[in-house]
């Protein structure tokens, strides 16, 4: 038997509240009925992604970047307005969009540090 591949993600976060309304307000993800207390679960697919409390003794400001070495790239059709939506916002952009092999393609961190990539081509 092998893994299949990934099936879930999710960030530890510092203000869930505050994270889950920025993923809302800037990505338009959805709240999902889904998931414990602890965690807000959008309605994400093929892969569920999630937002979570910080586990004790993490300290997601101890060092650089929080999730450094992994990448996570989400589709997002509309990728030039929502870049366009996060600079007006002051959110931070780690690269300018560009096309390329994924379409419209760019970088931002968001509330806690994380840098996620939003792309608009499959």
């Amino acid at each position: 038997m092998s893994a299949i591949g990934p099936d879930f993600i999710s960030l530890q976060v510092s203000d869930l509240e505050a994270s889950a309304k920025f993923y809302q307000n800037y990505l338009g993800l959805v709240r999902s009925q889904a998931g414990p207390p602890h965690a807000v679960v959008f309605d994400t697919k093929p892969i569920a992604f999630a937002l979570r409390d910080l586990l004790p003794g993490t300290a997601l400001g101890s060092g650089n970047q929080p999730g450094l070495g992994v990448a996570l790239w989400l589709q997002a059709p509309d990728t030039q307005e929502i870049h366009d939506r996060l600079v007006a916002a002051g959110v931070k952009i780690i690269s300018s969009p560009i096309d390329g092999p994924f379409g419209r393609t760019f970088t931002f961190a968001d509330p806690d540090g994380y840098f996620i990539t939003l792309h608009s081509k499959a």
